[in-house]
């Protein structure tokens, strides 16, 4: 069975960091396309982050940039995302992402694998 566990959410103060990570079980994501999305309540999920197969290319939305940083380890099989400069607008569940059939892509409909995701709230 495979399986997204993410861990490293929690309560911070504006301004804090935390560091998510993304463990896949069940089979190698080493060479697949792997995002972090988020959803605050009675909004969208929103993407994130997104990092390629090969690891040597990222891509952000606006309102993170500078800010989060999204990386992987292969020996792992895990994906991180490092969130500084945390503001209270960044408060939602974080979920993690696989992609077996694409390079990249924005959509949550183009990832095939879904953690059940991890609260992040900031405080003002």
């Amino acid at each position: 069975q495979v399986q997204l566990i993410e861990s490293g959410g929690g309560v911070v103060q504006a301004g804090g960091s935390l560091r998510l990570s993304c463990a896949a079980n069940g089979r190698t994501f080493s060479n697949n396309a792997m995002a972090w999305f988020r959803q605050a309540p009675g909004k969208e999920r929103e993407f994130v982050a997104h990092i390629r197969g090969s690891g040597d290319s990222t891509y952000y939305v606006d309102s993170v940039k500078g800010r989060f940083t999204i990386s992987r380890d292969k020996a792992k099989n895990t994906v991180y995302l490092q969130m500084d400069s945390l503001r209270p607008e960044d408060t939602a569940v974080y979920y993690c992402a696989a992609g077996l059939h694409v390079l990249f892509t924005t959509t949550a409909s183009g990832y095939n694998y879904w953690g059940r995701g991890t609260q992040v709230t900031v405080s003002s």
